[in-house]
């Protein structure tokens, strides 16, 4: 009999047998692995640096980095936030730096790091590891759970933590145990516009830019990639996560508006323009590149409006100089579909957050069975707010389980 079984070798399974076992020596636990090796997701974030967390410090604000789950990990982050993730590295050897936009990775640049470290942890503390076991079924019987596991006997515990991430089985097994898994839908993706005038662009970026999904608030600011697919980049990713249900429910498809100049209102721009059009007349506005775009998005920009492309700005109208304002404070683009974020692999959906207690990550409706990490109905957006949730959720579930 096992006091904690854990399934599921993920960071989050991994985090929670440490602080399980560091906080009770004694007890038997053991962690169960389907694939050949532990922390396989942990190895390929941040592009292979592993972007371990982010240096927001101020659970208040750090929640709003979740589109779903941010007001449910408030009280967690006040037991297990950034800080102490990065604390509780440092103790263990392990040396982070911060990045652009607060990205937290090790010094070595390299997720093996960080693998080699909670491995070692988790072995130091007497956690017992089996990997490549495949789980057939799993039911509760009176005040214990029993997991049958294909080849061997099946085996029992008073507690039971599932971490299973994205898994498919990870939602079964939360089913069979009475629990509700909100439908699971991509996050984190970018936008595919065929009809793009850009497309031709490919690889130029723009910071920042305010991009907008018509018809709702759903808006974002930031950095954006011209992609030969559409667009991408920080700003398509995080205004992804945050409509990631609406753009599911419509198919992605929407229409979309970029503010190239989102520092300056449209009514800035034209006078910009004016007072352009009065100190350089002789010259085009290809030539006089006031905002500062690369040449070939500025003349792009400039061939949709063919009547001013190649026109000495004093032959210019005024309300053509209008139009071209508005073009840059809102530019309009139809998106057919979606494109995966190589970098990122995170769901949205997953079991009820409505169903847990989150000062313990304890079940409401099935007693000593916790959960943690992306299985849970959260996801965070880029930057290393993801491996946040794993290490939050799976610290106070593995301290609670036992």
């Amino acid at each position: 009999m096992y006091d904690l079984i854990i399934i599921g070798g993920g960071a989050a399974g991994v985090f929670a047998a440490i602080a399980a076992k560091t906080a009770h020596p004694h007890a038997h636990v053991l962690l169960i692995e389907k694939t050949e090796r532990l922390l396989a997701k942990v190895r390929l974030t941040g592009g292979g640096r592993c972007n371990v967390t982010n240096a927001c410090f101020d659970p208040s604000i750090l929640i709003h980095n979740y589109p779903r789950g941010g007001r449910e990990l408030i009280g967690p982050f006040y037991q297990f936030q950034p800080k102490d993730t990065i604390d509780w590295f440092k103790a263990r050897g392990v040396i982070l730096k911060i990045e652009t936009e607060g990205r937290v990775f090790p010094l070595t640049d390299s997720s093996d790091t960080i693998v080699k470290c909670l491995i070692f942890q988790a072995e130091k503390a007497g956690v017992e590891i089996d990997l490549s076991q495949q789980i057939t079924s799993i039911s509760k019987r009176q005040d214990n759970f029993e997991i049958n596991v294909a080849g061997r006997d099946p085996l029992a515990c008073r507690s039971l933590l599932i971490a299973t991430g994205s898994s498919p089985e990870g939602y079964c097994w939360a089913q069979t145990l009475g629990h509700i898994v909100v439908p699971l839908i991509p996050s984190l993706f970018s936008f595919t516009v065929p009809t793009s005038r850009l497309k031709s662009l490919s690889g130029i970026a723009v910071d920042p830019v305010e991009v907008q999904i018509i018809g709702t608030s759903l808006a974002q600011k930031g950095p954006l990639l011209i992609t030969h697919l559409g667009f991408s980049g920080p700003c398509i990713l995080k205004l992804s996560a945050w409509g990631a249900r609406l753009l599911h429910e419509k198919n992605y498809r929407a229409e979309i508006s970029i503010n190239w100049l989102p520092r300056l209102s449209c009514d800035d721009i034209y006078h910009q323009l004016v007072a352009l059009k009065k100190a350089s007349p002789q010259k085009t506005l290809l030539f006089e590149n006031i905002f500062g775009f690369s040449k070939s998005l500025w003349k792009a920009m400039l061939e949709l409006h063919t009547e001013i492309s190649n026109r000495r700005i004093n032959d210019i109208s005024l309300h053509n100089l209008k139009l071209l304002s508005q073009q840059l404070h809102s530019d309009r683009f139809i998106i057919e579909g979606k494109s995966p974020n190589k970098d990122e692999f995170v769901t949205c959906g997953g079991v009820s957050l409505k169903e847990i207690h989150f000062k313990t990550m304890e079940s409401k409706v099935c007693p000593r069975l916790f959960f943690a990490g992306e299985i849970l109905d959260i996801d965070g957006l880029t930057g290393g707010f993801n491996l946040q949730n794993a290490w939050t959720t799976g610290y106070i579930a593995g301290l609670s389980s036992i």
